[in-house]
């Protein structure tokens, strides 16, 4: 009986408590971030939180708060935390190419693969015409690994601690180390008569290896250390005759599905909660992408003066706070997600711990260029 006088009073302490705090929530925005302009790729992102006009979902949004706390204090309630530990493997040094990742490499079978990994979390197309079978266990050990029609390993991407290389070179290492142990990088890289050249803005160097091209991206924010590496044997790099893939549904879906894994697996190495997909906004993310590339406009705010925010009410999308990223340019979910990484403000909504849910959308001019829109929310106040 004491005990529930006390939970009593300790009830009415928050219900004021939060109801102070939570006050601007209701009444004005709290934050609001536009970052400045990025050159190649063009990028852009926003991330804000606006008055909720609906009291009953303020009041939900309350009492969902109080049972977050009162899970710290009485444990009534489970945690959405990311901290459940999982092994990472013991890794090895690669026997036939310079690098491995999660003890994989260009030339392996799926059998060898799915022996040290097990079955994929998802299959999805991407811009080579192949697919990426993305592995994991709730994004821990996350690798993603492209296979030809005999079933042999012909691209790898990680950007978790699973790379080991015969120079040394691991997730972490500072970029000169990278540069003494694989000498200069690519310029460009031909396919049939034409030469692509390679953008050298300090976020990733290509070097061709083993015949493989292997792409080490760098994080600005980390004293350009490696935060990733992707690698693709010649022949499938080959097999793309152009910079931008042909356009399909197949390809639409791919990369939305891969940057919200990239994303996802992004947060888990940084100890964040994992975000739910989310159908609803994927078609909010969806509707503003196809108009950007249809009406030729790179922008947060459309052309009939809606923000962001304007368009998740006017799809019914409930949230207390909301953020939105656009990358444009880039030929590869992960070619803009480490982009976005390296880009502050891009890089704060996808570390933002409140968020929980996000949906993507992608869409493609006349120039089968991608236009992607991340549309990150909560529908109540994360503690």
């Amino acid at each position: 009986m004491e005990r529930v006088a006390v939970k009593r009073f300790i009830l009415l302490l928050m219900i004021v408590f939060i109801g102070y705090v939570s006050k601007p929530l209701w009444e004005e925005p709290v934050q609001q971030f536009v970052s400045s302009y990025v050159m190649n790729p063009i990028q852009s992102t926003v991330d804000w939180a606006q008055e909720n006009p609906d009291i009953d979902a303020a009041i939900d949004s309350l009492n969902q708060q109080l049972n977050s706390l009162f899970a710290t204090i009485g444990d009534l309630s489970p945690s959405d935390s990311n901290d459940t530990d999982i092994e990472t493997p013991e890794l090895t040094d690669p026997t036939d190419q310079v690098f491995s990742i999660h003890n994989i490499e260009i030339g392996d079978s799926r059998a060898e693969v799915e022996q040290e990994t097990g079955e994929p979390q998802r299959t999805s197309e991407n811009e080579y015409g192949v697919d990426w079978e993305a592995y994991h266990e709730n994004y821990q050990n996350f690798i993603m690994v492209a296979y030809d029609e005999e079933d042999i390993v012909r691209g790898l991407y990680t950007n978790q601690d699973l790379i080991a290389s015969s120079t040394g070179i691991e997730l972490g290492s500072p970029k000169e180390s990278v540069d003494e142990h694989l000498g200069t990088p690519e310029s460009s890289i031909r396919k049939g008569l034409v030469n692509y050249q390679i953008n050298h803005n300090g976020e990733y160097d290509v070097f061709q290896t083993d015949n493989n091209y292997v792409t080490m991206f760098y994080d600005k924010h980390e004293n350009d250390t490696v935060t990733a590496i992707q690698v693709i044997e010649e022949g499938l790099e080959q097999n793309k005759n152009a910079f931008y893939t042909e356009p399909s549904e197949q390809l639409q879906e791919g990369l939305e599905y891969q940057l919200f894994d990239l994303t996802n697996a992004t947060r888990a190495k940084h100890d964040l909660p994992i975000l739910s997909w989310d159908d609803q906004v994927r078609e909010t993310a969806q509707d503003h992408s196809l108009d950007m590339a249809e009406n030729h406009y790179f922008d947060h705010v459309n052309l009939q003066g809606q923000s962001p925010f304007d368009r998740m009410e006017e799809d019914d999308i409930r949230f207390t706070t909301a953020g939105e990223n656009l990358a444009y340019g880039q030929f590869s979910s992960i070619y803009a997600h480490e982009g976005l990484m390296n880009s502050l403000g891009h890089r704060e909504n996808i570390l933002q711990g409140n968020y929980r849910n996000l949906g993507v959308g992608v869409a493609f001019n006349d120039e089968s260029q991608p236009y992607y829109t991340e549309k990150f929310y909560s529908d109540s106040l994360a503690l």
